[in-house]
Protein backbone atom coordinates (compact mmCIF):
# COMPACT_ATOMS: atom_id res chain seq x y z
CA UNK A 1 0.00 0.00 0.00
CA UNK A 2 1.41 3.37 -1.06
CA UNK A 3 0.32 6.65 0.49
CA UNK A 4 1.05 10.33 -0.05
CA UNK A 5 0.47 12.52 3.00
CA UNK A 6 0.53 16.31 2.69
CA UNK A 7 1.07 18.88 5.40
CA UNK A 8 1.71 22.59 5.75
CA UNK A 9 -1.46 24.22 4.45
CA UNK A 10 -3.24 27.01 6.26
CA UNK A 11 -4.24 30.64 6.25
CA UNK A 12 -1.73 33.29 5.26
CA UNK A 13 -1.93 36.98 4.40
CA UNK A 14 -1.19 38.23 0.91
CA UNK A 15 2.54 38.69 0.49
CA UNK A 16 3.28 35.97 3.00
CA UNK A 17 4.91 32.56 2.61
CA UNK A 18 3.96 28.95 3.09
CA UNK A 19 5.76 25.63 2.75
CA UNK A 20 3.95 22.44 1.83
CA UNK A 21 5.37 18.95 2.33
CA UNK A 22 4.30 15.62 0.92
CA UNK A 23 5.77 12.35 2.14
CA UNK A 24 5.40 9.06 0.32
CA UNK A 25 5.28 5.82 2.29
CA UNK A 26 4.60 2.14 1.75
CA UNK A 27 5.98 -0.54 -0.53
CA UNK A 28 7.92 1.83 -2.77
CA UNK A 29 10.59 0.57 -5.16
CA UNK A 30 11.20 3.89 -6.90
CA UNK A 31 9.62 7.32 -7.39
CA UNK A 32 9.66 9.02 -10.76
CA UNK A 33 8.26 12.53 -11.14
CA UNK A 34 6.63 14.30 -8.19
CA UNK A 35 4.51 17.40 -8.32
CA UNK A 36 1.93 19.74 -6.94
CA UNK A 37 -1.45 20.59 -8.41
CA UNK A 38 -4.19 22.84 -7.10
CA UNK A 39 -7.92 23.24 -7.46
CA UNK A 40 -9.79 26.40 -6.63
CA UNK A 41 -13.57 26.41 -6.06
CA UNK A 42 -15.43 26.11 -9.35
CA UNK A 43 -12.24 25.54 -11.34
CA UNK A 44 -10.44 22.56 -12.78
CA UNK A 45 -7.36 21.09 -11.13
CA UNK A 46 -4.23 22.70 -12.56
CA UNK A 47 -0.53 22.03 -12.54
CA UNK A 48 1.54 24.12 -10.13
CA UNK A 49 4.99 22.52 -10.40
CA UNK A 50 6.72 19.22 -11.06
CA UNK A 51 10.17 17.82 -10.37
CA UNK A 52 11.82 14.74 -11.86
CA UNK A 53 13.90 12.22 -9.95
CA UNK A 54 16.95 13.98 -11.36
CA UNK A 55 15.83 17.38 -10.12
CA UNK A 56 14.54 19.01 -13.32
CA UNK A 57 11.66 21.35 -12.55
CA UNK A 58 8.67 22.77 -14.37
CA UNK A 59 6.36 25.56 -13.19
CA UNK A 60 3.05 27.06 -14.17
CA UNK A 61 3.51 30.58 -15.51
CA UNK A 62 1.31 31.94 -12.71
CA UNK A 63 3.78 30.82 -10.00
CA UNK A 64 7.16 31.25 -11.71
CA UNK A 65 9.49 33.33 -9.58
CA UNK A 66 7.30 32.92 -6.49
CA UNK A 67 7.11 29.14 -5.90
CA UNK A 68 9.95 26.64 -5.60
CA UNK A 69 9.58 22.88 -5.77
CA UNK A 70 12.21 20.58 -4.29
CA UNK A 71 12.51 16.98 -3.19
CA UNK A 72 14.47 14.84 -0.78
CA UNK A 73 14.79 11.42 -2.40
CA UNK A 74 16.10 9.79 0.77
CA UNK A 75 13.01 10.94 2.67
CA UNK A 76 10.67 10.28 -0.29
CA UNK A 77 9.36 13.82 0.24
CA UNK A 78 8.52 16.69 -2.08
CA UNK A 79 8.21 20.30 -0.94
CA UNK A 80 6.58 23.43 -2.33
CA UNK A 81 7.78 26.78 -1.04
CA UNK A 82 5.43 29.60 -1.93
CA UNK A 83 6.50 33.24 -1.46
CA UNK A 84 4.69 36.50 -2.14
CA UNK A 85 1.39 34.63 -2.03
CA UNK A 86 -1.64 36.17 -3.69
CA UNK A 87 -5.37 35.67 -3.04
CA UNK A 88 -5.59 33.86 -6.38
CA UNK A 89 -3.27 31.18 -4.96
CA UNK A 90 -6.13 30.11 -2.69
CA UNK A 91 -6.96 26.49 -3.47
CA UNK A 92 -6.70 22.92 -2.30
CA UNK A 93 -3.18 21.76 -3.11
CA UNK A 94 -2.64 18.13 -4.09
CA UNK A 95 0.59 16.17 -4.17
CA UNK A 96 1.16 13.75 -7.06
CA UNK A 97 3.81 11.11 -7.69
CA UNK A 98 4.56 8.39 -10.19
CA UNK A 99 5.58 5.39 -8.09
CA UNK A 100 6.76 1.90 -8.88
CA UNK A 101 5.91 -0.46 -6.06
CA UNK A 102 7.91 -3.52 -5.01
CA UNK A 103 5.61 -5.66 -7.15
CA UNK A 104 6.95 -3.53 -10.05
CA UNK A 105 3.52 -2.11 -10.82
CA UNK A 106 3.74 1.58 -11.78
CA UNK A 107 0.88 3.87 -10.73
CA UNK A 108 0.02 7.52 -10.36
CA UNK A 109 -0.75 8.47 -6.76
CA UNK A 110 -2.46 11.51 -5.22
CA UNK A 111 -2.48 12.92 -1.74
CA UNK A 112 -5.67 13.87 0.09
CA UNK A 113 -5.14 17.60 -0.47
CA UNK A 114 -4.33 20.48 1.85
CA UNK A 115 -6.15 23.81 1.92
CA UNK A 116 -4.21 27.02 1.32
CA UNK A 117 -6.11 30.26 1.87
CA UNK A 118 -4.53 33.64 1.12
CA UNK A 119 -6.36 36.64 2.56
CA UNK A 120 -6.13 40.08 0.99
Amino acid sequence: QVQLVESGGGLVQAGGSLRLSCAASGSIFSINSMGWYRQAPGKQRELVATITSGGSTNYADSVKGRFTISRDNAKKTVYLQGNNLKPEDTAVYYCNAGIRAYNLRYSDYWGQGTQVTVSS
